[in-house]
C-alpha cells in the first residue's frame, strides 16, 4: 500500500537497534535502509549516543503523547564478571554443602529427619541451594521491620544477627527519618493525618474492624456498595467489585473468566499473581516477548489458524494478559497497540493496573487516561487499592454483565471475608480527593507533583551515569546493580547513610540483571530527592556503579501501518 505522511516511518527509528535482537519486518527495513543511504551520512540514523529513543512517532494516531523507554544494553564486560561472581559463589556453595553433609559445618535450614530419610522428601535440597548459599548472606537487606508511617520518611527497627543472617535480633535502637524510596505509596495517602486517617478513624467507631462474614451472607455493608460505584465512576465502566486482597484479586478471578479450551497469551513479564491465576485456570498459556506487538500478534494469527493442539477447533475465548506498570521493569504496557490487535483478532483484553492506576494518566486513572482510550475497549479492568490509595485489597471493572458473573462464580468472591471498614472508608476518601469531589485540589496537586518527581529523579539518574530501566513516566525506576555482592552492599551503605532502598536480584529478576528499584512518591520534597540523589552518587562512585555508556535502545522499533490494525466488520 501507499505509505501516507501519518503513517509512514523516519528512517532513524527503523535502523535503531532494539531490545532482545527483535527486529523489523523484512520489507520495510531493506525500504528503510534504503532511505537511509539516500540521507546525508549525519542523519539520525547515526545517533548512536543519543540519550532518549523517542518511538511513538511511527505508530500514527493510535498514540496522543510521545512514547519514551530506554534499556540500555548490560557492558559486555560487567555481564561477564556478574557470570564469574555467580560461578564463584555457586562453587563455595557446594562446597559448604559438602562441609554440612559430613557434619562440619552446621546447617540451619529446614531439612528432612534422618529417621525419615526413606520417605517422600518434604524440603528439596537442591531447590533450597539458592537460598542456602546466596540468599543468606544479603538477607539483611530485606525483612527490616519499621516502627512508623511508610511516608515520605519512616523510622526503622534495628536488627542484628550474630550466624552470618540465619537469625536477626532487635537491638532496640530506631533508625529515625529514613527517606523512604522503597513503598508504592505513589500519592502519598499512606498516612497517619489527614482526611483520610480521620474518615476512617470514625468509621471504625461505627462499624469496627472487622465484618465477620462474606458478602453473600452478612457482610455487605452499605460502604461496600458506595466504594464500588465509586471505583465504576472512577474508571468510567458500567459496574465494579473489590476484593480484599490484591494478590488474589488476580490468582482467584482468571479461573473464574477461563477454562479449558481457553487460551492465554501472557506477557513474559507479568506478576506472578498472574502466572498463578493462568496456571489454576486450565487454559492453555502462551507467554509473548515483553511489550512486543510482533510476538503477541504471531500467537494471535497462530490461534486463529491452528486452533487448539490436535483437534484443531476454534479457541473457545482469547485472552490476553498485561499490565499497566511492570512492576521490576518499569516500563508501560503499549495499550494503544495491545487494543489494536484485540480488536482485529476478536480477543478479549485483562489489564492489570495494580501500579498504574493513581500514578499515571492526568487524571490518575491508569494506563487507560494516560493514552486517552476508551475504557470500554479494556474487557477487564483489574487494580489494587495497596499502592496509590494507601489501603488494602483490589477490583474488578467492567460491563454489569461480567462483574454480576464474578459475584457468583468467583472464590475469591464467595468465600472471603468482606473488607474491613476503615480500609474501604480510606478508599473512598482517597479516591474522592484525586477525583476533586472532596471539594479541593489536593488530589490533582498530588498526580501532578508525582509526574514532576518521576522525570526530574530518572533525569538526574541518568545523567550521573546509571544505568535506568522503563518509560520516562513511570514511578517505579530500576536502577541495574548487576553484580550478586552489589546487591546487599547497596542496600546497606544506601541505609547507613538514612535512604531506605530496595534491591532485587535472581531468581526475582534475569541473573545478570539486578537492580534497585525506587518507588517515587507526590510527599517526596524536592529537598528530599536531592538529598537521595547525592547519596546515591556517593554510594554510586564507592561501588562503581555507574556502568551508563549513554546509549540507549528502545524497547521496541517497528514500521506501523494503520489500516494493519484496523477493526473487521461483519
Amino acid at each position: 500500500m501507499t505509505e501516507s505522511p501519518t503513517t509512514k516511518p523516519s528512517s532513524w527509528e527503523v535502523c535503531h537497534g532494539v531490545k532482545n535482537g527483535l527486529t523489523a519486518d523484512r520489507g520495510c527495513l531493506v525500504k528503510s535502509l534504503h532511505r537511509c543511504n539516500e540521507w546525508h551520512p549525519n542523519n539520525r540514523c547515526h545517533l548512536a549516543e543519543q540519550e532518549e529513543v523517542n518511538v511513538a512517532s511511527q505508530y500514527g494516531t493510535l498514540y496522543n503523547r510521545p512514547f519514551v523507554e530506554s534499556f540500555e544494553e548490560t557492558p559486555m564486560l560487567v555481564a561477564v564478571l556478574t557470570y564469574m561472581g555467580y560461578g564463584i559463589l555457586t562453587i563455595f556453595g557446594y562446597l559448604r554443602d559438602f562441609l554440612r553433609h559430613w557434619k562440619i559445618e552446621k546447617c540451619h535450614i529446614a531439612r528432612e529427619k534422618e529417621e525419615q530419610k526413606d520417605f517422600v522428601p518434604l524440603y528439596q535440597d537442591f531447590e533450597n541451594f539458592y537460598t542456602r548459599n546466596l540468599y543468606m548472606r544479603i538477607r539483611d537487606s530485606w525483612n527490616r521491620p519499621i516502627c512508623s508511617v511508610p511516608g515520605a520518611k519512616m523510622d526503622l527497627l534495628e536488627q542484628a544477627s550474630h550466624d552470618f543472617n540465619w537469625t536477626f535480633e532487635y537491638t532496640g535502637r530506631i533508625v529515625q527519618d529514613v527517606i523512604n524510596l522503597g513503598s508504592y505509596n505513589y500519592l502519598g495517602f499512606a498516612e497517619n493525618t489527614g482526611p483520610c486517617a480521620d474518615s476512617a478513624a470514625e468509621v471504625t467507631m461505627k462499624y469496627g474492624v472487622g465484618v465477620a462474614s462474606t458478602r453473600q451472607e452478612i457482610g455487605n455493608l452499605e460502604k461496600h456498595e458506595e466504594m464500588e460505584k465509586l471505583v465504576a465512576r472512577f474508571l468510567g465502566v458500567e459496574s465494579a467489585m473489590a476484593f480484599g486482597m490484591g494478590f488474589a484479586t488476580n490468582s482467584m478471578n482468571i479461573p473464574a473468566l477461563v477454562g479449558k479450551g481457553c487460551l492465554i497469551l501472557s506477557d513474559e513479564l507479568n506478576h506472578t499473581s498472574l502466572v498463578l491465576g493462568a496456571r489454576l485456570s486450565g487454559s492453555t498459556i502462551r507467554v509473548f516477548k515483553h511489550n512486543n506487538m510482533q510476538s503477541l500478534e504471531k500467537l494471535l494469527r497462530d490461534a486463529i489458524v491452528h486452533g487448539q493442539p490436535r483437534t484443531h477447533r476454534p479457541w473457545k475465548k482469547i485472552l490476553i494478559v498485561v499490565e499497566g506498570i511492570y512492576s521490576m521493569e518499569g516500563s508501560i504496557v503499549r495499550l494503544p497497540e495491545v487494543i489494536a490487535l484485540k480488536k482485529r483478532y476478536r480477543a478479549y483484553l485483562y489489564l492489570d493496573e495494580a501500579h498504574s492506576i493513581g500514578a499515571l494518566g492526568p487524571r490518575g486513572r491508569g494506563v487507560v487516561d494516560y493514552f486517552g482510550v476508551d475504557s470500554h475497549d479494556v474487557d477487564v479492568m483489574m487494580g489494587t487499592f495497596t499502592k496509590s490509595f494507601g489501603a488494602a485489597g483490589g477490583y474488578i471493572a467492567g460491563k454489569q454483565e461480567l462483574i454480576e458473573y464474578l459475584r457468583s462464580h468467583s472464590h475469591s468472591a464467595v468465600y472471603a471475608t468482606s473488607m474491613s471498614p476503615p480500609v474501604v472508608e480510606q478508599i473512598i476518601t482517597s479516591m474522592k480527593c484525586i477525583m476533586g469531589e472532596d471539594g479541593t485540589t489536593i488530589g490533582c496537586e498530588r498526580v501532578r507533583q508525582l509526574a514532576e518527581n518521576t522525570v526530574y529523579f530518572r533525569k538526574r539518574l541518568r545523567k550521573m551515569g546509571f544505568i535506568i530501566y522503563g518509560n520516562k513516566d513511570s514511578p517505579v525506576i530500576p536502577m541495574m546493580l548487576y553484580m550478586p555482592a552489589k546487591i546487599g552492599a547497596f542496600g546497606r551503605e544506601m541505609l547507613k547513610r538514612n535512604i531506605g532502598v530496595v534491591v532485587v536480584g535472581f531468581p526475582a529478576t534475569p541473573i545478570i540483571e539486578s537492580r534497585a528499584r525506587f518507588c517515587i512518591s507526590a510527599a517526596h520534597t524536592k529537598d528530599m530527592l536531592d538529598r537521595a540523589l547525592s547519596v546515591i552518587s556517593e554510594v554510586g562512585d564507592l561501588l562503581q556503579l555507574k556502568y551508563s555508556r549513554r546509549r540507549m535502545q528502545p524497547s521496541l522499533v517497528r514500521p506501523f501501518d494503520n489500516n494493519m490494525y484496523e477493526d473487521i466488520d461483519d
